[in-house]
């Protein structure tokens, strides 16, 4: 059994804020690690849920390897995606700046979850607030060293989640970014 894809979840979200940055594109490149097969199902599942009510086709491309992700974005090219949605995955994010070089030089927009990816040089990132994270993190090691069980702390959603914006990025591939959206950003990069 598969991961369970929410429409309405943060795939929708991303997809939706991108999607507000480049009206006009009907094809998005989603960005994986397809040797990390729990990420990638989930965000294939998730950019194809949530790309049918915005109307978007979703092709997927492959960048485990250092040596694919510039295949990958000269696919997403040659197939026609105007846009690039970056995977939730380690390898892909230590290798934030590596993707932002690429699209810019195939000037396609970026989705990230990631703020530091924001900050390296893509578009666009949306997602869990790390910090608030990571102090939640906190109160349950301290939980757990005072003598609760880890199997009777609930599980706990991220509650807070940030939009950066890269206003350089926008500059350097010719995107306007809407004033709704810079009004919503928790951070923008000039």
């Amino acid at each position: 059994m598969g991961p369970r894809v929410l429409i309405n979840g943060i795939w929708y979200k991303r997809l939706e804020l991108l999607h507000e940055v480049v009206p006009a594109v009907k094809k998005i490149a989603i960005l994986v690690n397809q040797n990390n097969r729990v990420t990638s199902e989930a965000d294939i599942g998730g950019a194809r849920a949530a790309a049918l009510p915005l109307g978007l086709e979703v092709i997927v491309v492959n960048g485990g390897a250092e040596n694919e992700i510039g295949t990958a974005f000269a696919t997403a090219v040659q197939q026609g995606a105007g846009a690039v949605y970056i995977g939730d995955d380690a390898v892909l994010s230590g290798r934030r700046e590596q993707v932002a070089a690429l699209a810019l030089r195939h000037k396609l927009p970026t989705m990230s979850g990631a703020r530091e990816a924001v900050r390296a040089g893509q578009l666009i990132g949306y997602g869990a607030d790390d910090v608030h994270m990571y102090r939640q993190a906190g109160v349950y090691v301290g939980r757990i060293l005072k003598g609760e069980k880890p199997t009777d702390l609930p599980v706990v959603q991220p509650t807070k989640f940030d939009l950066v914006i890269n206003l350089k990025t926008a500059k350097a591939l010719g995107l306007q970014i809407p004033d709704k959206l810079l009004a919503l950003a928790d951070e923008v990069i000039e």
